[in-house]
């Protein structure tokens, strides 16, 4: 039997979410949730994906609009076995209650704290944390980023600080900025390092930027080595690494454009770059630290993660089987 799937917000992350759950044969997509009867709800409905309200107050729209759709929220959780919630930020912590009166596990976003869900995710690193649970969270963009790096070479660190230049906004959002500033946050260490922690034991410490630009995140990252390491050591182990990708500045790779246009060149869907992005220039060893520069799609990254914390959570296979069948089903180079 698959696991019925429902997804409850069809939009950035979601769609992709329904997208990867579609091409997986031990999982089966039930329906997804909308707002409104927007452009997506009407290419969901084009590709055969039952279309619910996100609640009875959302119907008025649908009628107004005479698109039908299929019930709401709660009628999609008799169906389904498992929710993705990818609402806005904030709004899964509300959703849950629901999902606990109709014994329906959970997938929980970034956007949520941590204690939304019993554990926090990222496949390669904490898989096996998540056998059997029926609340899970998979970390942020940025987090998921740096954890895939950095459980790499665990065993190798002392402490780590990491400079986040991240985009704007995603490039369908037309309400946010800045425009034409750099945007610190004045939350100094910011809220990703202990996010990390959720994950891995590390000593870690972060901070911000917002910058004019839609494409990915920037991560600068500098590690303290508790154990020597050379440059070549961890040009190999990224290379051993999977969903971590090196490319050179000297083959084309000068900037975030090229790397989405690779994408483009792959014929991924919506651009997506699953993979994390390392520069191989940018490693570097002095001393007891190590320096490195990655690059994170925010609106892909996270998404094989949705897929392997469903198959843990029903037990559908042990770490690297899932990790292997996720990766082979989205076309993941490694």
């Amino acid at each position: 039997m698959k696991v019925k799937v429902g997804i409850n917000g069809y939009g950035t992350i979601g769609k992709r979410v329904a997208y990867a759950v579609s091409k997986q044969d031990d999982m089966k997509l039930t329906g997804v949730t909308k707002t409104k009867p927007d452009f997506e709800a009407y290419r969901a409905g084009e590709l055969g994906i039952p279309v619910y309200a996100a609640s009875e107050e959302f119907l008025p729209r649908f009628e107004k609009a005479g698109f039908e759709v299929a019930g709401t929220l709660e009628d999609l959780l008799e169906k389904v076995d498992v929710i993705v919630d990818a609402t806005p930020g904030g709004m899964g912590a509300r959703n849950k209650e629901l999902y606990e009166a109709h014994g329906v596990k959970a997938v929980f976003q970034g956007g949520e704290k941590a204690s939304v869900a019993e554990v926090s995710f990222v496949a390669q690193a904490n898989y096996e944390s998540a056998l059997g649970k029926d609340y899970v969270r998979v970390v942020s963009c940025n987090t998921t980023g740096l954890t895939r790096t950095l459980n790499a070479i665990k065993d190798y660190i002392d402490y780590v600080y990491a400079v986040m230049i991240r985009r704007a906004a995603d490039p369908n959002d037309i309400r946010r900025g800045p425009v034409n500033a750099i945007k610190p946050s004045v939350e100094v260490p910011s809220h990703h390092g202990p996010d990390v922690q959720t994950i891995l034991p590390i000593n870690i410490e972060t901070s911000a930027f917002i910058v004019p630009t839609t494409l990915m995140h920037v991560h600068s990252v500098m590690v303290e080595l508790r154990k020597p390491l050379t440059r070549e050591d961890v040009i190999d182990i990224f290379e051993d690494t999977t969903r971590v990708l090196l490319f050179e500045e000297g083959r084309g790779f000068s900037s975030t454009a090229q790397l989405i246009e690779f994408a483009r060149d792959l014929h991924r869907e919506w651009n997506n770059l699953y993979e994390i992005a390392v520069w191989k220039e940018s490693i570097n060893v002095r001393g007891k630290r190590l320096f490195y520069i990655q690059a994170v799609h925010q609106e892909s990254d996270v998404v094989p993660e949705n897929i392997d914390a469903i198959r843990a959570m029903f037990e559908l296979a042990d770490k690297w089987g899932s990790i292997r069948k996720t990766n082979k089903s989205l076309g993941i180079l490694k």
